[in-house]
């Protein structure tokens, strides 16, 4: 602001100062760059904590050298991996390293290409596989559908659980009679039917090999086998032996 000094002497800067103050405080109400400088200011907050989420998710990429101690930062370097038999060497040398129960299990998880050329992808599936090795003496419970009297014959010596025709629909329905596995020959399927709903995956088919003339062979698998299936789409984790 500019004041008369004394000594200076101009015409009318007396009123042009009084009046001043007056056109300022009637221009304040207005502000018309006031909120244009606070959009600015929340904009400019935004931008920086985008550019904070940035810095944060920045990946660290592992080196490719080899760590030339046992202690390291682990995401410094690249994961190693190990072939199968010295992975299982390893295993047993830290089993008694921790002194853990020699007979615990080894557990597995293979990692599927799920994808196909014609379709977007496989759904996932369930299977029983018999392993050369068996590693453990629990066997599965397998119900045989047949009506002929010599496979009924042939089905309880090999070990199966329940054996018999249509008169078990009723009692698998009432939940009277449960086991871990069902197979059947081809000529009482068009009977079995009423369970397909009831059974769902373990409804006797063939592509799961559990349809089949040979009695003792699925006896064998399903009994003995060890079921796995997918899991998150591609992953299957199932045990494979015993250290």
């Amino acid at each position: 602001a500019l004041a008369p000094r004394r000594g200076w002497v101009f015409p009318g800067l007396d009123q042009r100062l009084a009046a001043a103050p007056a056109v300022v405080s009637a221009a304040l109400p207005a502000r018309p760059y006031a909120a244009a400088a606070k959009t600015a200011k929340k904009g400019s907050q935004k931008t920086k904590q985008k550019e904070t989420k940035k810095k944060q998710v920045t990946r660290r990429w592992p080196l490719m050298s080899k760590p030339v101690d046992d202690v390291y930062l682990t995401w410094y370097y690249e994961r190693p991996s190990y072939d199968v038999e010295k992975a299982v060497g390893m295993l047993k040398k830290f089993q008694e390293l921790d002194f853990t129960y020699p007979k615990q299990y080894v557990y597995i998880n293979v990692f599927l290409d799920m994808a196909l050329q014609k379709k977007k992808k496989v759904d996932p599936f369930a299977s029983t596989v018999l392993l050369p090795y068996r590693f453990t003496d629990e066997t599965n419970k397998v119900l045989v559908f047949t009506e002929n009297e010599q496979e009924a014959e042939i089905a309880r010596e090999k070990g199966a659980a329940v054996v018999g025709g249509v008169e078990l629909i009723k009692w698998i329905l009432e939940d009277e009679i449960q086991v871990d596995f069902y197979v059947a020959v081809p000529a009482i399927m068009p009977k079995l039917i009423p369970l397909r709903n009831k059974l769902r995956r373990k409804y006797p088919s063939t592509k799961r090999n559990s349809l089949g003339h040979d009695i003792p062979k699925m006896l064998q698998l399903f009994r003995e086998g060890l079921e796995y299936m997918v899991e998150d789409e591609r992953v299957i984790k199932t045990r494979i032996a015993r250290v």
